[in-house]
Order: structure tokens, then C-alpha cells, then sequence
């Protein structure tokens, strides 16, 4: 049976709520758990997962909604109570010298960080923008990692970051690094010559990531939000600032952006902005094709995420690009493609994509869609390839698992890995799947052991094609660097020690997993042919 409780006017924090949520996952009789605040985007996803719509029709964003899908009346009655006794607990100040407590506002902290010249802030959209818009009257930069900041506010607040020149990364940025220091989700990385303005997150992680590796390093990150590029009111904003900063910042040799695809008019913005920097730049706009560069331009258009930072390295040294499909021998990797289809069975056809991060989702669709001109994601705006339901694979699929259809009272993937998991473990019984690919982000904000966490699910699937007389490769890429607190050695060996092949990058893990597909494509036209 599936219940809602609605608590009026209980405000709470967003990670309690999460932690709250796993806790009462362990009540007796309990199926599944989701404590959240009553946001429009959670209340549709609680009635697209079969909660009663008259019941959710009472919440309001300031009301607290415990739903849960249990054994019986008295199951979702224990449920509540251990929901409500857990936020109870976890919401008492801690005691102790009340001189060393946090500050609970703005006010108090500038007391307390006098040289302070960024603010952080993750609240709900509806508080976010009046705390931005404070934070900026203070002369303070912001870090806006708030999601559901109305499209309003954010015009706003970016207009009035420029009058005072102060840059408002965001809103939903969840990654940047500035002057070597990692803010949210972000990887320890070399300084060094290269400045990248992204979007949100993984695209940037991979990238700055790429950069550490290739022997080069960051000057800034800079996260200007999903919308600054796509919405043409938001108009490239806190883009347009951010090249501006990097053009006047002697450190940066070379300007990077990663978006995906802009609006027109604003891609047109940002190309002539960088031409007025004059700097060596590289752009990259998921999902489109390079657009062919001006010999006189000193703006370089990248195909992917490894690209765009193998371009970038290449030019901070000075040297000529040379694209490259893989970074090790054609032999080599045709042997690993020899190896991985040997006993793959002929029932094996799809190729299933298991995502944390959003962007090496998309990445990975981009890759197995022009190789297959069929895969379904739940990331995907053409309905064609749309998943029915986000929580079931068909065909072949490349599912983000960090989509708000599956963080809704839990904490995102990169976090808590359970979510993949339990997708892994439902999949591991279907005979269809022929290759899986994986992402491991690590850095700050992530698990601390993300391949260790979900390394049994990769072989419980690899065990289940085995009984079932086939093979089941899979292919893994790690964003990280060997400074990130998870250890990027340790992460690689736990990878291999499940069966996983790790490639240096999301891009070769997934042009990889197409050459399998094709080997596997090719052997079934072969049966066919041999039968008649």
C-alpha cells in the first residue's frame, strides 16, 4: 500500500531529508521511503510513482511530505514516526562552546570570515535567490548551487552581478574551482594555463580532470548553470563575464567552454567574445557537430569531452592537435575487442549505459546513437527515444541516474550508489544485454569508495550472463585524478578485480563499447548467412 503524510509548514534542509528518507527505508514492513518538501517537481514525481494525487494535492513547497509504499496501516504509521523522530534528532544544535557554533546567517558569517570573497549557497530555490541577491550586496561573489531558481531570478540576479562586477555562478552549478581551490563536486587538479566555463558539473570534472592527466593543469573553473547558454534570455550572462575574467587573467593561456547546445543567437555571443579575448579558446557544445573553424580564428571547436581537453593541452604547449580515436594501439584495442565478444551469446544485441554523471550520459548517448540510430535514454528531449518509464531499459539504453526522476528524497548517485545498484542488479536477468558501460566520478562531494560500492553489481551481471551460458563485457571510465581523496589507483584496480575494462576516458569507454556492438552485429550476420 502506498501512503502520504503531509506536515504543514515544516521546513527542512534537503540532505536531512535524504538521510532521513534512507533511515526510514529500514522500518520494518517498509518497501520504500520518500521524505521531501513539497515542490512541485517532487510532488509530480511521488504521483508518477503511483502516490494518491488527491492526498499530494494539500502540499505546498513549505510542507513536509512523508510517503511511503509499505506492507500495511500500520507499517506507514511506524514509518512516520521514525521519519519524524530522525528529523527531530538530526535537526538539535549540537551542544557545546556556543562560541565555536556555525553562524546560521550571511550576517554571521562575514563576522566570522571578515576576508571572505565568495559565498557558497545550496537552499531551496525559493530562499536561494534572496540569499544570492544578499550575498552580492555584501560584495561577495556567489556559487549558486541551488536548483529551482525561477528563470526571473536568475536574469536578475545575473543582471545585477554585472553592475557591481562580481560573478553569480549558477543557479544549479555544481562544480568549479577557483584559484586552485575545488567548490562542490570537483577533482584535485594541477594549476596551470588552461580556463574552462562550463555549464554544471561532469562536463567540467571530465575535462579539468583530462587536463591534470594530459601533464597540463587549470588556471579557474568556472560553473555558469544549465540555463545561461540555452536560454536566450539568460543570454551567456555569467559566460560572457567569465571570459572576460579569463581574458584579463595573465595566468590563462587558453579558454575553454563546454555547453550543451546554446541558443543561436547566444553561441554567436560567446564565439565573438572569445574572439575579442584573443586568446587561444576550444568550444564544445554537446550534441553538435563541430562547426568548421575560420583559419583566422583563434576559436577551435572540439567533437567531445576528450577532445575538447586534448586540444586545449595542445595548444597551452604550443603544439599542433592530433585527434586520435584511442589512446592505445589500434592492436591493442582490437584485441580487447577480441577478447571481450568471444562468448558473448548470440541473444546478447544492447548496449545498457548505468550513469551518475548527466553530461557523460549524454555523451555516451551521443557516441552509441550515431554508431546504432536507436538508443532510448530518459535524458533525451526527441520523444522517439524517450524512455515510457525512466526506471525500465529498452533496447539499448543510456540511462542518468542523477535525473530528478531518481534523486527525489535520496541523495544524487555520485553520493550514494545504491541507485545504480539496485538498476544493475533488477537488469542483471535480461538475456538481451551484450555490453554495459559505467561512469566512476570521484573527487570532492562524491562516495568515498564509488567502485567499491557497486563492483557487485557489475559481477553479479557478469555472473548471471555466465550461467546463463554467455559473457558480458563491461567498460568503465574514472573522472578523477591521483590527488582526489578516493584514490584514483584504488578506484582502477576495484574496477578490474570485478571484470570491468577501464578506459582513460567516458569517450573511449563508449567508442570501445560501439566496436563491440559492431564485432557482435557482424557475427550474427555471419550465423544468418551460413544458416541459409
Amino acid at each position: 500500500m502506498k501512503t502520504v503524510f503531509v506536515e504543514k509548514e515544516s521546513y527542512y534542509d534537503s540532505a536531512l531529508l535524504m538521510l532521513t528518507s534512507q533511515e526510514v527505508k529500514k522500518t520494518s514492513g517498509v518497501h520504500d521511503a520518500t521524505v521531501a518538501m513539497g515542490t512541485a517537481m517532487n510532488l509530480d514525481l511521488l504521483r508518477s510513482l503511483g502516490f494518491d494525487a488527491a492526498a499530494l494535492a494539500e502540499a505546498t513547497p513549505n510542507d513536509l511530505v512523508i510517503a511511503i509504499d509499505c506492507e500495511s496501516a500500520e507499517s506507514a504509521k511506524a514509518a512516520r514516526a521514525a521519519a519524524k523522530q530522525a528529523l527531530s534528532r538530526k535537526a538539535k544544535p549540537a551542544t557545546g562552546d556556543a562560541t565555536n557554533a556555525a553562524p546560521t546567517s550571511l550576517v554571521a558569517a562575514l563576522r566570522d570570515q571578515t576576508d571572505a570573497n565568495l559565498a557558497v549557497i545550496s537552499l531551496p530555490g525559493a530562499y536561494a535567490a534572496r540569499e544570492a541577491r544578499k550575498a552580492l550586496e555584501s560584495g561577495l561573489h556567489v556559487m549558486l548551487f541551488s536548483d529551482n531558481v525561477s528563470l526571473e531570478d536568475e536574469i536578475a540576479l545575473k543582471a545585477m552581478s554585472r553592475r557591481k562586477g562580481l560573478l553569480l555562478m549558477g543557479p544549479d552549478c555544481g562544480t568549479a574551482i577557483v584559484n586552485g581551490m575545488p567548490l562542490c563536486f570537483a577533482n584535485v587538479v594541477k594549476r596551470g594555463p588552461v580556463g574552462v566555463i562550463g555549464a554544471s558539473g561532469t562536463g567540467i570534472q571530465e575535462v579539468t580532470c583530462l587536463i591534470d592527466r594530459a601533464g597540463s593543469g587549470v588556471s579557474q573553473a568556472i560553473g555558469a548553470g544549465g540555463r545561461d547558454l540555452k536560454n536566450e534570455r539568460v543570454g551567456g550572462a555569467t559566460t560572457l563575464m567569465g571570459i572576460e575574467a579569463l581574458a584579463d587573467d595573465d595566468e590563462t593561456k587558453v579558454i575553454v567552454i563546454i555547453s550543451k547546445p546554446p541558443a543561436k543567437a547566444v553561441a554567436e555571443q560567446v564565439v565573438a567574445a572569445l574572439e575579442r579575448a584573443g586568446k587561444p579558446a576550444v568550444a564544445f557544445f554537446v550534441g553538435a557537430t563541430p562547426a568548421p573553424r575560420r583559419t583566422d580564428s583563434v576559436v577551435h571547436f572540439a567533437g567531445n569531452l576528450e577532445e575538447t581537453a586534448a586540444m586545449a593541452v595542445a595548444l597551452a604547449k604550443g603544439k599542433r592537435y592530433a585527434p586520435r580515436a584511442f589512446s592505445a594501439p589500434e592492436t591493442e584495442i582490437e584485441a580487447i575487442v577480441k577478447r571481450e565478444t568471444r562468448r558473448v551469446a548470440p541473444s546478447q544485441r544492447y548496449l545498457r549505459g548505468y550513469f551518475t554523471g548527466g553530461t557523460l550520459a549524454d555523451e555516451a548517448w551521443i557516441v552509441a546513437h550515431r554508431a546504432t540510430g536507436d538508443v532510448h535514454s530518459n535524458n533525451q528531449t526527441d520523444p522517439k527515444f524517450v524512455l515510457a518509464d525512466p526506471r525500465r531499459s529498452v533496447g539499448h539504453t543510456v540511462v542518468d541516474l542523477g535525473d530528478d526522476a531518481f534523486t527525489v528524497g535520496r541523495p544524487h548517485p555520485m553520493i550514494d550508489p545504491s541507485a545504480r545498484v539496485e538498476r544493475m542488479m533488477a537488469e542483471r536477468k535480461d538475456r538481451g544485454i551484450a555490453v554495459v558501460v559505467v561512469d566512476v566520478v570521484i573527487g570532492y562531494g562524491s562516495h568515498p569508495d564509488p567502485a567499491g560500492a557497486f563492483a557487485p553489481a557489475v559481477e553479479a551481471m557478469r555472473e548471471a550472463a555466465h550461467k546463463r551460458g554467455g559473457y558480458l563485457p563491461v567498460l568503465a571510465s574514472i573522472t578523477g585524478t591521483a590527488g582526489d581523496p578516493q584514490n584514483f589507483a584504488q578506484q582502477k584496480a576495484k574496477l578490474e578485480a570485478a571484470g570491468c575494462v577501464v578506459m582513460p576516458s567516458n569517450h573511449q569507454a563508449c567508442a570501445l563499447a560501439t566496436k563491440i556492438l559492431e564485432r557482435i552485429g557482424a557475427r550474427r550476420k555471419s550465423r544468418k548467412a551460413g544458416a541459409r
